[in-house]
């Protein structure tokens, strides 16, 4: 009986052992998965306008906005539902390749979210809805929204959409003088 006795501890001993081998494993595949991956995640800055901003291969500056009523003069002008938001950027391929620079939009405080429309026509240097950049060039132009006139900051994102970055761009509205005739034919003292 004693060689049967022997099997028996040897087959409590292998399933004692392969418990613990199960154990460890899935102790071992949690831990893992629950923890740091070795990828960093890229926090998301907002930036001012103005500044160079690196994201990826993409190098971005935002210049300067222009909030229209009407792009266009007459019957043909193009009538937002909201009003026109010219944002006047440059995107920089700093890569070794051809990339495609992200579409944009904007946010209010509130978190609204307002596209880029398609459509630039009218649109004075309109950079364009698709924009592939060859190495070392870049894209220029205004950016097009219908949005109404509030304090935006505006999406960007690298050439794979994983970093992405905003863009503070207070409300401001451009003091524009227009051309008043004089009362009575009188020119202004100077």
């Amino acid at each position: 009986m004693t060689g049967a006795r022997v099997r028996e501890d040897n087959g409590l001993a292998n399933m004692r052992q392969l418990r613990l081998v199960l154990l460890l494993a899935v102790v071992s595949a949690l831990s893992t998965s629950c923890g740091d991956s070795g990828e960093k995640s890229y926090p998301v800055r907002t930036y001012k306008m103005g500044d160079r901003i690196t994201l990826g291969h993409i190098v971005y500056v935002v210049y300067e906005t222009q909030w229209l009523t009407q792009i266009g003069e007459g019957v043909d002008a193009r009538v937002p539902q909201h009003r026109f938001f010219l944002v006047r950027l440059s995107a920089v391929n700093s890569f070794g390749a051809d990339i495609i620079v992200p579409n944009f939009t904007i946010e209010d405080a509130s978190g609204k979210t307002y596209p880029e429309l398609s459509s630039g026509e009218g649109v004075p240097q309109y950079i364009g809805y698709l924009r592939s950049v060859k190495p070392a060039e870049s894209q220029q132009g205004n950016a097009l929204f219908d949005a109404p006139p509030r304090h935006y900051k505006l999406k960007i994102a690298d050439e794979t959409g994983e970093k992405t970055a905003y863009v503070d761009i207070p409300l401001t509205f451009a003091s524009e003088s227009p051309d008043v005739p004089q009362v009575g034919g009188k020119e202004p003292k100077k």
